[in-house]
């Protein structure tokens, strides 16, 4: 068990020691960098049918202002990183509030601003760096959701290795979280899952590890393994590999393997699941093709983090296509207009089918209706994604980004969804 670093502790003792080695400044200084990104960010999801909220629907512009230190000189390194966030509303009204773009005050209505600061102290020696403060990992069992105005932030620290040639080792814990819609540190959760879990229920602690190993180039074999205290332990196995063909063709593949029990008081009671999540594709120029077959068993829907990413292949925009027994189909293709001519354009559309939901966990109206009748759920999502980066002159990274869904299930309500995106960063 990782003991719980105390970020105050971390930035006096990095203080201290680049006050007593002033030459350490040399590096720390000479390799910082930093970027002001803003975005400019409309969202909305229209149920289609079932009772409740409507509409979710806002407008909002976000600043994110980003500081990374170099290291200081010597066998050991410091450094220190640094993340300022601030949203505006532009649109909003009680009846559409939820988007996870705004946060939200006591009385449910979006809040005109909200500002958040992430920091993070660094130490590196050789090819290992140790973090302690904020932190937004994309890991297979902790995933940081970055998809709305602001990144979800974990409060903890990690350990980060490569200095075994061909091998990545990661360790981390982790005890409070801001979600990306909120400035407080929240204690731990797991996603509901419409039902299959309490949402409610907190924990204090997450240990994560793993390790990442390269056979061969273009081949990567990973086990991660974790556990959110009281609740459950996950374990990862991954594989994925990529042949080129030709010097602008090539095929690939990836498998990845999760399974959940409970552990220790068992606070969320019986967490059973096992789920494989596959993809297999071919590029070609500018196409690339891909689809793969994913399976949820066991007695309970996947289980992951409150508000991360799930790491599975089938997530979409509005539905994640992993509840108990869930089977689903998923086929993709990109395009990127480069290869005729037009660079910084590039278009994907996604489409996942899902079906053999078991019912008995679900909490909606339409899950008792299919309870009733002795059905198994189902459910489709297609959604489109159509990007553009300008190349060159004056406007030069703007980027433009329009993301639109459509959900249709037997078991949950329906939606459209639309986001765009209007975004630029400046980098110094």
């Amino acid at each position: 068990m990782i003991r719980k670093a105390s970020l105050p502790l971390a930035g006096s003792f990095l203080l201290s020691s680049m006050v007593a080695v002033p030459s350490a400044f040399a590096d720390f200084i000479g390799d910082a960098k930093g970027s002001l990104n803003t975005q400019n960010y409309y969202f909305s999801r229209d149920f289609r049918d079932g009772a409740g909220q409507s509409k979710r629907e806002e407008w909002a512009q976000g600043f994110i202002l980003k500081l990374e230190s170099g290291y200081t000189e010597g066998t050991v390194g410091f450094g220190v990183d640094a993340m300022g966030m601030l949203g505006v509303k532009l649109d909003s009204s009680p009846d559409r509030t939820g988007t996870g773009l705004l946060a939200r005050g006591a009385d449910s209505r979006a809040e005109d601003e909200y500002s958040k600061l992430s920091l993070t102290a660094k130490v590196r020696m050789g090819e290992t760096e140790f973090f302690v403060g904020g932190l937004s990992p994309t890991l297979p069992l902790l995933a940081s959701n970055s998809s709305r105005l602001f990144p979800q932030i974990w409060t903890g620290a990690q350990l980060i290795s490569r200095d075994l040639d061909k091998f990545t080792f990661h360790l981390g814990q982790v005890g409070k979280v801001k979600q990306r819609d909120s400035t407080d540190s929240e204690d731990l959760t797991t996603m509901a899952q419409i039902g299959a879990y309490s949402g409610s229920a907190t924990s204090d602690s997450y240990t994560y590890g793993g390790v990442d190993f390269e056979p061969i180039e273009k081949m990567q074999i990973s086990l991660h393994t974790s556990e959110l205290e009281d609740f459950y332990r996950r374990n990862y196995l991954g594989f994925k590999y990529a042949m080129p063909l030709s010097e602008n063709s090539s095929v690939f593949t990836e498998i990845r393997y999760f399974t959940a029990s409970e552990t220790g008081a068992e606070t969320l009671g019986e967490v059973d699941n096992r789920v494989i999540s596959s993809l297999i594709g071919y590029s070609l120029g500018g196409h690339r093709i891909s689809g793969g077959y994913q399976k949820v068993s066991g007695n309970t829907a996947y289980a992951y983090i409150g508000g991360a990413d799930t790491y599975l292949f089938s997530e979409q925009q509005v539905s994640n296509f992993a509840l108990q027994d869930e089977r689903a189909l998923h086929a993709r293709y990109d395009y990127n207009f480069a290869a005729i001519g037009v660079p910084g354009l590039t278009f994907t559309l996604r489409y996942v089918k899902g079906d053999n939901v078991d019912p008995e966990n679900i909490a909606t109206a339409q899950a008792a209706a299919l309870r009733a009748a002795g059905e198994e759920g189902r459910e489709w999502e297609r959604t489109t994604d159509i990007t553009y980066v300008v190349q060159s002159g004056p406007l030069k990274d703007l980027s433009m980004r329009w993301r639109n869904a459509t959900n249709r299930s037997t078991y949950a309500r329906g939606a459209d969804e639309n986001r765009v995106m209007l975004g630029y960063t400046i980098k110094f």
